[in-house]
């Protein structure tokens, strides 16, 4: 007992250690890669050539030192037990064709052959950690081409036989098998331990830290399987990972942890050359059952954020009804990830969700490039149409529902995810700004057409159907409001976004008859060229990311204008005064006013001495007091209970992102940091304040 008891408290001062290593690796890191992204992307334009590539190599080196440190962590928690997985039905075919997607460039780059097959008695499905299978295999792949400088890579998948199958149960096994380097037999008993390599020499060709095989077996017994190796030096080896079919299974294999691995001289049974396929956070498990496991890139999905399970159940029903597969989330945060994850081809969103509410969940979406264009229907019991419309949703119903309206909303969507080629119509009189526009907003799949003239756009919307219309409210003959009166008799249930284009400061008589048209048409303003695209592209669905650099710049900085960040105060909570330097020194090339605060304690004062603050961001570990115990004592004070919190914090370990939650953040963010994210989430929070402002014009 005595010896279980210490045993068990060797493992939590290891867990203690490896988290507050963590922590101390990852604060001067997170310097480092601020202070160099900020170096490389050079945007005062004062730096060489030479200069920006030594800042990119920078941010490199600190991305692989950031990922060391994962996996020294990754081990941390599968020995303490602190890994979760989540267990879902896999298609065989197509994990095969994840790892062939992003394998094929690889090879190809370095000019061996990969070829993928999958044996006809391999299982369709199995019951496993999808996320955490790719990983192992990813890994196993990785090694593969690292130590085959010619020849080929190849990845089978079949059902073992019993006489080769560690296992004592049914199960697939996933063959990783290369002409390489090969390893001596003295060697294959040690690379599966941390830090051991084949080769541990300091003059050693291939480099690495050794834990790349020690977390893959670890990962691979955890979800109750296994992993072989064949090797002959010189010659080649094939690694096996073995994965049992179902959930009993992995419950029997999970507790033998004492199995070695086997090894055996070099087979070609495996070997063939048939070609046949943080975001870091993970979403909580289906609250219904859904497609996420056998979903494959570019199938026909819609996503389903709903808290209501009743609702969402006949939501369900219908969009599989309608030859849709389906994804559910029952709050938001699962919702953002699964929409980055598996692209769907639209969102069903509602408003009163658990912690992010819809509205942020929409922004976030909506300012993220990868999930910009993905349609979005809300469906709510709020009354906020017009909000929701002019945030780019394609359409809004509120509860309860009924079954023609459910119609309805399928049939919008329909449409808009059939449609491939948008319609435009510009609305404006002056040559010069038309080919300005034009030149601005073109793209292979926006039609564009013109009106020179307020009588132009009338007779073009009683012949034809637009997405979106930018119109000039200085037009020189009707004006720009007959045209909003024959949009509003022609369409008086469908809300066409309309974007008014002037270089003038609209009058209150023109702001009075713009409301006049708000139930039915949603009306935006756009003085600059960058909020023009940002808001063109929003509500014609563009994939950003298809568009120019130059022009995804452009939309980034329309979204910080229209989050208003330049101005907004921000107090920085961190002990660590290179942290502060480094993120005063991001925020404020976004003309952020900046606070600081060395402590929880400070930050109090801080708050009271400065009126104002519209959002913190709050390291955790600090000392004094802590960022748990200011954000508990800050929500307790009714002045800042709706203060926009971001926790960070560089401990990374289970249960933090609750832990900050539960204490009062508003979100959480892990060091290093992202900053692509930071200013994301800083949207988000800060946005909501100038939603008001943006609907006005």
């Amino acid at each position: 007992l005595q010896k279980a008891e210490a045993l068990e408290q060797i493992s939590t001062y290891k867990s203690d250690f490896l988290a507050n290593m963590s922590h101390e690796l990852r604060t001067p890191l997170n310097s480092l890669m601020i202070l160099s992204s900020l170096l490389k992307d050079n945007n005062e334009g004062n730096l060489t050539a030479k200069q920006v590539e030594f800042a990119a190599t920078i941010n490199g080196a600190g991305r692989d030192l950031l990922n060391l440190i994962n996996d020294i962590l990754d081990i941390s928690k599968i020995e303490s037990g602190h890994m979760e997985f989540h267990f879902e039905n896999e298609t065989v075919r197509d994990i095969c064709a994840r790892l062939e997607t992003v394998f094929n460039p690889i090879t190809r780059d370095k000019g061996i052959d990969f070829t993928v097959t999958i044996d006809a008695s391999a299982p369709e499905t199995i019951s496993t950690d999808g996320q955490r299978a790719l990983q192992v295999m990813k890994n196993l792949l990785s090694n593969s081409c690292k130590f085959t400088g010619k020849g080929s890579v190849a990845l089978h998948a079949y059902t073992p036989s019993q006489a080769e199958n560690p296992l004592k149960s049914a199960a697939v096994a996933f063959a990783v098998s290369d002409t390489g380097i090969g390893i001596s037999p003295d060697k294959q008993s040690l690379i599966f331990n941390a830090f051991q390599q084949a080769d541990g020499s300091t003059s050693r060709t291939y480099g690495g830290t050794g834990l790349g095989l020690s977390i893959s077996l670890q990962l691979a017994r955890s979800m109750g399987g296994d992993i072989t190796l064949i090797s002959e030096l010189g010659t080649g080896s094939t690694f096996t990972l073995y994965l049992p079919l179902s959930r009993t299974d992995q419950a029997i294999q999970a507790d033998r942890t004492d199995r070695t691995i086997q090894i055996s001289p070099i087979s070609q049974k495996n070997q063939t050359s048939q070609t046949t396929v943080d975001k870091n956070l993970e979403p909580h498990p289906a609250p219904l059952p859904d497609d996420r496991g056998v979903i494959t890139e570019g199938s026909r999905s819609i996503l389903i954020i709903e808290d209501d399970l009743t609702t969402a159940g006949v939501l369900v029903d219908m969009v599989r009804g309608r030859g849709f597969q389906v994804l559910v989330a029952a709050e938001g945060e699962s919702g953002i990830i699964l929409a980055e994850r598996h692209q769907p081809s639209a969102i069903i969103l509602d408003v009163m969700l658990p912690h992010i509410n819809g509205w942020g969940v929409m922004r976030t979406l909506k300012d993220n490039p990868k999930t910009r264009h993905i349609p979005v229907h809300f469906i709510t019991c709020l009354e906020e149409r017009q909000k929701a419309m002019g945030m780019g949703a394609v359409g809004f119903v509120t509860k309860p529902v009924s079954s023609e309206q459910l119609d309805t909303l399928f049939g919008t969507l329909d449409t808009v995810i059939e449609k491939t080629v948008k319609k435009l119509l510009i609305v404006e009189d002056d040559p010069t700004q038309v080919t300005a526009m034009i030149a601005l907003l073109e793209d292979p799949n926006i039609a564009i057409t013109v009106a020179e003239s307020g009588a132009d756009a009338t007779r073009l919307l009683a012949g034809e159907e637009f997405d979106c219309i930018v119109l000039d409210l200085g037009l020189g003959d009707i004006g720009a409001f007959e045209p909003l009166d024959e949009l509003r008799r022609l369409n008086p249930d469908h809300s066409i976004p309309v974007i008014i284009h002037t270089g003038r400061d609209l009058t209150r008589e023109d702001e009075a008859r713009l409301h006049h048209y708000a139930k039915s048409v949603i009306v935006k303003g756009a003085k600059s060229p960058e909020r023009l695209l940002n808001e063109v592209t929003l509500f014609l669905h563009v994939v950003e990311t298809s568009l120019d650099p130059d022009k995804q710049r452009m939309i980034r900085t329309a979204l910080d204008q229209e989050a208003m960040l330049g101005g907004k105060k921000v107090l920085i909570v961190d002990d660590d005064m290179r942290n502060i330097y480094s993120l005063s020194s991001a925020l404020e090339k976004k003309d952020i006013i900046i606070i600081e605060a060395e402590n929880g304690r400070e930050a109090l004062k801080k708050l009271d001495e400065h009126p104002g603050i519209d959002l913190v961001l709050m390291d955790i570990m600090m000392p004094e007091m802590d960022g748990y115990e200011a954000m508990r004592i800050l929500r307790k004070d009714s002045r800042f209970r709706e203060l926009p919190i971001i926790a960070l914090t560089a401990k990374a370990m289970k249960g933090d992102r609750e832990e900050c939650l539960k204490a009062g953040a508003s979100d959480y963010i892990t060091k290093p940091l992202d900053m692509e994210k930071l200013f994301s989430l800083l949207r988000v929070w800060l946005y909501s304040s100038a939603v008001a402002d943006s609907m006005k014009i």
